[in-house]
């Protein structure tokens, strides 16, 4: 039997986006639509005294303005979470349409509501608001100091959540004599995804439901989301997402939808659209959460580990969001990618009068690996011990099972995908090569491992559904709740429908768009889960519908169902392979018979109860002009343990855009704030110094495939795990350069410059 899945088919929208025919959120909106245009905050925390609206509304073309003093008081949270009916696990509710207490610059405090773009601007600025100015706090440390100005009320020390990790005995560990304590605070940064697409939505009334159209990666969750907002039954708005130009995470979240919905209720439930400028979308969506991270180690001189401990404080900006979930996620590989008998864990979630942070590629994980990865060459440089030895050393073991997840790594993974990127990079050689250099420019290799996750369970809901259709000439269409956003898994999920139900690939058409009102249920894009949770349902809902089919072949051929196979679209007997007919020429028969006529169907819903481990690595090779403060990266190497490939290309596109991010978080992205005022200074693609393929040199993707065995299909994450480990790997090659462990990402001129001041490396 012939498989699509471990072939590297073409993208089944690559012709019609490469043609600009597939349409986005933006291209479906009538032109009749009208204009939202939202007034944010011009302090950083207060509270709106009043809103003149009186000059706004005698503008021509402004039919509706609606400040926050007018919304409704229903507080809902945003996050891209699955529901619980445990109170316990709902998400913190600390949002409202609009903000009369604003608590970031930038906060949302009114919106226009106009016939067109150039009035709805207009009117926003012909808005007049009197503030009450109170103290910002923008640092998470210092948020959670006495005294500090409180951003959400119900939180003392605005402290959103703090958790901790406890295992062993480490004050009885560290009674050993003899051992290496080593000590480093790691800094990463507040940064933005900087999708293609910027957040859009648009909504209307018909029948007394509100349908919401928008760029989103949770159209079921947001239905959720919308219907706590405005206090509506959930049945009484449909979500319906089209093809939407990447999230990365930003859109995991109920972004404004909800602002959108009430909006077409306020005007006789007229067509409104509400589409965010870059600008917006740098401050007013979500970032990725800046944490600060403390780490410990004590070691023995062979470079066993005794004890460590963990601190991380991680800046939540002014709302919730994703809140908790991200440090700690991120604290939760700390004792498990290198396993120690004596661990103490501690991470923070603060409020702070920033832009609220969400989820964002790799969620937590790429702040996590790049303080613990910095802090094992830093044990290395104190141990003179090499990197690579060290790692093999005390990375998890083969057998090792995650006590809460049940994850267990199976296979010898890490020394496989560290050998694969050796290989590739020629690793051991320009470590010695590059050994004791002198001079300006410098040269140097560095590696890093990741850890991740596949999924969220147990921590959360995991369920797929999918629905599959029989048409008249053989080929089929089917659906899912999980949603492309460009990732590719509309792709990856024909191959293995195709596979699941056999059918040639090409007989298989994706219904790509999610419409809540018709599309099975599914809680979205996130947390790497595409190919693993909807592999489930996938595998399931085929071979319902393969014995549907067989059964009804039964009626047509005479042969027992049970001797019988479909095969690459044809009706095949077992026995001896003869094809007995096309699946074309029963699917018509089925459909037209005066005597049995059917629809052949099949839809199911898997809920999965397991998780699995996802492992790679990085090496970077730097070239550093000392006297410049720059660093150019010379070569890069990802390795991933991804279990199957269903689409070898596909995977390596997903690679290649992941070390894209990385090396941006590592030497050039920041999303920067004034300390007087709390204002954004760079939220713009101009001065917000994104990665580039002109900062890129050629990144070289690599995979082991060991194939998971709890996944129908083999398959672990993908998507999210290329962007953990490269930041890491630069400032380790960095460090093998010069000398100097630099402390915090990103590792611009500024930062080299103390560095290498303080090194010795820079005098006046």
């Amino acid at each position: 039997m012939s498989t699509s899945v471990g072939q590297s088919k073409v993208r089944v929208d690559a012709y019609d986006k490469a043609a600009g025919r597939a349409k986005y959120t933006d291209d479906l909106c009538d032109k009749s639509a009208l204009i939202a245009k939202i007034l944010h905050s011009t302090i950083a925390h207060g509270l709106v005294k009043s809103v003149d609206t009186s000059a706004a509304e005698q503008i021509p073309g402004v039919v509706k303005v609606i400040t926050c003093l007018d919304v409704p008081n229903y507080k809902f949270p945003t996050a891209g979470h699955p529901w619980s009916t445990d109170p316990a696990h709902q998400d913190v509710e600390d949002r409202l349409l609009l903000n009369r207490h604003v608590r970031y610059y930038g906060d949302d405090v009114a919106v226009v509501v106009a016939e067109d773009e150039v009035a709805a601007m207009q009117g926003v600025r012909a808005l007049k608001v009197e503030y009450e100015e109170y103290p910002f706090v923008l640092d998470a440390q210092e948020a959670m100091a006495e005294g500090a100005p409180q951003v959400q009320e119900d939180f003392p020390g605005n402290i959103l959540a703090h958790t901790s990790i406890r295992r062993g005995d480490l004050e009885k560990a560290l009674q050993e004599p003899g051992l290496i304590k080593v000590e480093g605070w790691y800094d990463t940064p507040t940064v933005q995804h900087c999708h293609i697409e910027n957040h859009v939505c648009f909504a209307s009334m018909e029948a007394g439901r509100i349908t919401v159209v928008t760029s989103t990666q949770i159209p079921h969750i947001v239905r959720r989301v919308v219907g706590q907002a405005l206090g509506l039954p959930w049945g009484k708005v449909r979500i319906v997402k089209p093809y939407i130009g990447g999230g990365f995470g930003n859109k995991q979240d109920a972004l404004y939808e909800p602002l959108c919905a009430y909006l077409t209720t306020q005007v006789g439930g007229r067509l409104v659209k509400l589409e965010c400028t870059r600008e917006e979308t740098f401050v007013s969506n979500r970032v990725r959460h800046a944490i600060r991270t403390h780490i410990i180690s004590w070691v023995r001189p062979d470079g066993a580990i005794v004890a460590r401990k963990f601190e991380a404080f991680s800046n939540q900006g002014a709302y919730a969001s994703h809140g908790h979930g991200v440090v700690a996620k991120g604290m939760g590989a700390f004792p498990q990618l290198y396993p120690c008998d004596n661990v103490e864990c501690d991470c923070w979630s603060v409020y702070t009068n920033r832009p609220a942070a969400g989820a964002m590629r790799g969620y937590g994980i790429p702040q996590a690996m790049f303080a613990g990865e910095c802090h094992i060459d830093d044990i290395c440089l104190s141990l003179g011990m090499d990197p690579l030895e060290f790692r093999r050393k005390n990375l998890m073991p083969v057998g090792y099972v995650d006590g809460f997840s049940k994850n267990e790594l199976y296979d010898d993974t890490f020394n496989q995908c560290l050998d694969r990127a050796m290989e590739v990079i020629d690793y051991q050689q320009k470590r010695k090569d590059y050994q004791n250099q002198t001079g300006p420019v410098r040269r140097g290799v560095g590696l890093a491992v990741f850890w991740y996750n596949t999924a969220v369970w147990p921590i959360s809901l995991e369920s797929s559904s999918c629905r599959m259709v029989l048409n008249q000439d053989g080929s089929l269409q089917f659906q899912t709740g999980e949603t492309e956003i460009g990732q590719g898994c509309d792709t990856a999920y024909t191959q293995m429908v195709a596979d699941a139900v056999g059918v040639p690939f090409e007989d298989v058409h994706v219904v790509s768009s999610q419409d809540t009102d018709v599309t099975p249920f599914g809680t979205g894009a996130y947390a790497s889960r595409q190919t693993y949770i909807g592999g489930f349902s996938i595998i399931q809902t085929g071979r319902l519908l393969r014995e549907r089919i067989l059964n009804y072949a039964h009626e047509l051929t005479r042969m027992p169902a049970a001797t019988l196979d479909l095969v690459d679209g044809k009706i095949v007997r077992k026995g001896d392979g003869r094809v007995l007919m096309t699946l074309g020429e029963l699917a018509t028969e089925a459909l037209y018979s005066t005597t049995n006529s059917q629809h052949l169907t099949a839809e199911s819903t898997a809920q999965i109860k397991s998780n699995a481990y996802s492992f790679g690595c990085s090496i970077a090779e730097v070239e550093v002009d000392i006297p410049m403060c720059k660093v150019k990266l010379l070569n890069m190497v990802n390795v991933h343990d991804c279990g199957r490939l269903i689409n070898p290309a596909l995977a390596e596109a997903q690679v290649h855009g992941g070390m894209s991010m990385a090396i941006g978080y590592g030497l050039s992205e920041e999303l920067k704030f004034d300390a007087r005022t709390g204002k954004p200074l760079n939220n713009n693609l101009l001065d917000y110094k994104l990665s580039t393929c002109m900062d890129h040199p050629n990144l070289e993707a690599r995979f082991v495939e060991n194939l998971e065995p709890t996944s129908p299909y083999g398959t672990k994450s993908l998507g999210e795990p290329p962007a953990c480990s490269g930041a890491p790997a630069i400032r380790n090659a960095v460090l093998q350069a010069t000398g100097v462990a630099v402390d915090r990402c990103p590792i611009t001129p500024h930062i080299l410059f103390e560095a290498f001041k303080e090194a010795g490396l820079i005098t006046d």
